[in-house]
């Protein structure tokens, strides 16, 4: 069974994956953490983001590979571990640019789809639904208020702790312009744009617990297996 999550930056997505594929026993898939991978890889390399020919060839060259685990994975690009460099405000703030290129997405498509082969998997990104696993038998679109998206984002960046509260609504503020900017550059791109599959169930995780989140998946997951 595929289990697919979409949703924009800070609506809960890999949290709330990571609780279902432990409950449920399934494998976890962050496709985004492969995009993140390429942005990363080009700003390391000194490749200009602009040059979409460039990073297309880029995404093409290198060879990605996910490793589900119980931590939520491990990502190497051409066998370096890059797992916690490609979650720094960097990378955030240019992600969107790098996945919005058709030949970047082409290239990441291969990667995804092998890691659910002979696996149950909860796959979560932007277009799981819609464009890499468009047959997923359970489909959710989170969403959340932008500045809850941004207080997670920034949380999770520190570990949930975060000594200086100024500090902490400071860079909440900053975290909340880019995943603004970013939303709108998700939903405008050409290919692959951020929107609900039709079959889509959506879920507005604002006010509910991680946990409660993941019982209404859970609940749907169980309502196809018995359907």
């Amino acid at each position: 069974m595929i289990i697919a999550i979409d949703g924009p930056a800070g609506s809960g997505k890999s949290t709330i994956a990571r609780e279902l594929s432990r409950r449920l026993g399934f494998e976890k898939l962050d496709t985004g953490a492969m995009y993140r991978a390429v942005a990363f890889t080009a700003l390391d390399r000194g490749i200009d983001l602009d040059d979409e020919a460039a990073v297309c060839a880029l995404a093409s060259a290198i060879t990605i590979r996910f490793t589900p685990g119980e931590s939520g994975g491990s990502i190497t690009v051409d066998d370096r571990d890059v797992s916690r460099e490609i979650r720094t405000p960097l990378v955030d703030a240019n992600v969107s640019k790098v996945s919005a290129y058709p030949g970047v997405r082409t290239a990441m498509l291969e990667p995804q789809r092998a890691v659910a082969q002979n696996h149950d998997v909860v796959a979560e990104g932007r277009d799981i639904g819609t464009v890499v696993f468009p047959d997923a038998e359970v489909k959710v679109f989170l969403t959340a208020d932008p500045r809850v998206r941004a207080q997670r984002r920034v949380l999770q960046r520190h570990g949930g702790d975060v000594a200086d509260a100024r500090a902490l609504e400071s860079e909440v503020a900053e975290t909340l312009a880019s995943i603004e900017r970013r939303d709108a550059l998700d939903a405008s791109r050409d290919v692959a744009p951020l929107v609900a599959a039709p079959d889509a169930v959506q879920i507005d995780s604002t006010a509910f617990t991680i946990d409660e989140v993941t019982d209404q998946i859970a609940d749907l997951v169980a309502q196809k297996r018995g359907a």
